[in-house]
């Protein structure tokens, strides 16, 4: 009962916003200031869903990139809050100046508050795009100056230490190789790998259809390696962990598809087994992945197409890299470098 009233009273809500949206096309702006007095009991947080609401049917993206945009918009609603603003179209420019200052303040780093700048400025382009809004604060706001991480990438060697870490002869360690071996063959990020459902490979093509950021779908090839060994895991691993029926590739003992978490928790445990000197996280072997097919002469576009970037300029970092480890060559080699 009560979520059939809170769906009721969500839909009076989002009413009276087109409602407010179409009569603030033709009215003055002395009007507008009467009008929104019969909506001052729309919060900031019915904007919020509205916008969720938007990314999801609309633009499709993961339910993790949702997560993080409503984080980043919480915590800005609650800052105007603690301003005494309660409406979006209130908010001035120095007011998200001051928001930044407030996070640089309690040691966020710029490029965590450029993040959050960025998803207060798609924010914003939504209602002034939909016309609950007539100006755009963000415009006049300019992303934090911080310094550019490059992706941290690893030798071959350290590569080949982490892939040769699992125990193949327990299924658990098959498992985990077979997962190891297909990350790094096609790039994938861990959100993609974790997801990945049985059907999506097909080892005798050697390719995979893997599901993106804003659900994309693309195909990926499989390297000879990591085709034997999901094979193997698939006939001699997969159905030892559980005998639980389940369409994910890769599963734990009760037969679930992993999390995220949980392959955070495998790699660095494999990692450590390995006495890697070098940090790794859940993205190591998709950096060294890009990396390591541009050195050895992989052309952008194509890379850009296997590990899934909307925009070449994303894949171009790792062109940064390469070009950063033969400046390091050649300054330990050169006899003058």
């Amino acid at each position: 009962m009560l979520l059939r009233l809170n769906a009721f009273f969500g839909l009076i809500i989002s009413a009276k916003l087109k409602l407010m949206k179409q009569i603030l096309r033709y009215t003055s702006r002395l009007d507008r200031l009467w009008i929104c007095g019969y909506f001052k009991n729309i919060t900031m947080e019915h904007y919020l869903d509205l916008f969720i609401n938007y990314l999801i049917v609309e633009k499709g993206l993961s339910r993790n990139t949702i997560d993080a945009y409503s984080r980043d918009l919480l915590d800005f609603i609650n800052h105007l809050t603690e301003m005494k603003v309660a409406d979006p179209g209130n908010v001035a420019p120095v007011d998200i100046v001051k928001y930044i200052g407030r996070l640089r303040d309690s040691g966020i780093a710029p490029r965590s508050s450029a993040r959050k700048l960025t998803t207060i400025r798609m924010f914003y382009r939504f209602l002034n795009a939909e016309r609950y809004i007539k100006d755009n604060p963000t415009l006049l706001v300019e992303l934090p100056k911080g310094i550019s991480r490059l992706p941290k990438a690893i030798s071959l060697e350290m590569v080949d230490m982490l892939l040769s870490a699992p125990d193949a002869r327990t299924p658990l360690g098959l498992r985990d190789k077979a997962m190891f071996e297909l990350l790094y063959a096609t790039g994938l990020r861990v959100s993609e790998l974790v997801s990945l459902k049985v059907g999506d490979v097909n080892l005798d093509v050697g390719y995979l259809m893997a599901f993106g950021k804003g659900s994309k779908e693309r195909i990926v090839p499989i390297g000879e390696s990591a085709q034997v060994w999901v094979k193997d895991y698939i006939l001699n691993g997969r159905s030892k962990l559980s005998k639980r029926h389940s369409e994910n590739l890769f599963i734990n003992r009760s037969g679930k598809g992993l999390s995220r978490q949980g392959f955070w928790k495998i790699i660095k445990s494999y990692a450590r087994k390995a006495k890697l000197t070098l940090p790794i996280t859940p993205h190591t072997l998709r950096h060294s992945f890009a990396t390591h097919l541009l050195e050895g002469g992989a052309d952008l576009r194509s890379v850009q197409m296997m590990l899934g970037h909307a925009d070449i300029s994303t894949t171009q970092i790792y062109t940064h890299v390469t070009t950063k480890r033969l400046k390091d060559i050649h300054k330990k080699h050169h006899p003058r470098g």
